[in-house]
C-alpha cells in the first residue's frame, strides 16, 4: 500500500533519525571497537519466540507457585537434519571426499574385501564384522567384484571414520590392514586378535578426532 500527502512532522512522531547502512568487513564493532569479519554460514537450527500471542488466543495457561493462572510463553524450535549433514561435510572433507565425524557417520567402519572369491578372506571379513558389532560398531562391507584401487577410492570418497582391508596378501602375513580416514594413517592388526586390535584402533581414531577439536 502507498500513502500520499504524508507530512512527516505533522503525521508522524519521529524520536530520532539514524544513518543506517549494511556493515562491511573492516567496520568497527559498535560494542568493542574490533574490526568486523564477514563469514558465510548454514542455518542448521532456529528458534522463534512466539510469546503469549497464541497461548492467549487458545487460553493455554498454567498455575504458578501462587496458584494463579499464567499464560504460557510459546516458542518454535527446529533442527534441519539435512542441513546439519551439509554443514558437517562442508567442515570435514579433503581432496578425496568426505571425512565423516564418528558422531554422525552413517556407519562407523568400512570393511573392504579385496578378494571376494576367496572363502578365507570372506570368512575373516565376516569375523571382523562380528567383532566390530560386539564393540557397538556397525560396518559397511564392500564385497563387490571391483579392483582394489576402485574400492580404496570409493572408501575415501564415502569417508567413514575407520577402514579395514581384508585381502589375501595381508592374511598370508597374519594381519588385517587399517586406515584412519581423518589422518590417513595406515596400520595393521593381528588377524587372530581382531577384537582387541579393532578396539585399540577405534580408540586411536577417536583420539585423533578429540585432538582435532582442541
Amino acid at each position: 500500500a502507498h500513502h500520499v500527502n504524508v507530512d512527516l512532522a505533522r503525521d508522524c512522531k519521529v524520536e530520532r533519525y539514524l544513518d543506517l547502512r549494511l556493515a562491511e568487513a573492516g567496520d568497527r564493532c559498535p560494542r568493542c571497537g574490533a574490526p568486523l569479519e564477514l563469514t558465510r554460514g548454514i542455518e542448521v537450527g532456529h528458534i522463534f519466540k512466539l510469546g503469549t500471542k497464541y497461548s492467549h488466543a487458545m487460553h493455554c495457561v498454567y498455575l504458578d507457585e501462587g496458584g494463579r493462572e499464567q499464560e504460557m510463553v510459546m516458542g518454535c524450535y527446529g533442527i534441519g537434519v539435512s542441513r546439519v549433514l551439509a554443514a558437517a561435510i562442508e567442515q570435514n572433507h579433503d581432496g578425496n571426499g568426505i571425512v565423516f565425524p564418528p558422531a554422525i557417520a552413517p556407519f562407523a567402519c568400512e570393511i573392504l574385501v579385496l578378494d571376494p572369491a576367496d572363502e578365507a578372506v570372506c570368512a575373516k571379513a565376516e569375523e571382523l564384522e562380528k567383532a566390530l558389532a560386539s564393540l557397538g560398531f556397525e560396518s559397511l562391507v564392500d564385497d563387490r567384484t571391483e579392483r582394489p584401487g576402485v574400492k580404496f577410492k570409493d572408501a575415501d570418497l564415502l569417508g567413514l571414520p575407520m577402514q579395514f582391508i581384508c585381502g589375501g596378501k595381508g592374511l598370508a602375513k597374519g594381519v588385517v590392514e587399517t586406515k584412519n580416514r581423518l589422518t590417513g594413517e595406515k596400520g595393521t592388526l593381528p588377524a587372530d586378535q581382531l577384537l582387541e586390535g579393532a578396539r585399540a584402533f577405534a580408540e586411536a581414531v577417536q583420539a585423533s578426532w578429540d585432538a582435532r577439536r582442541k
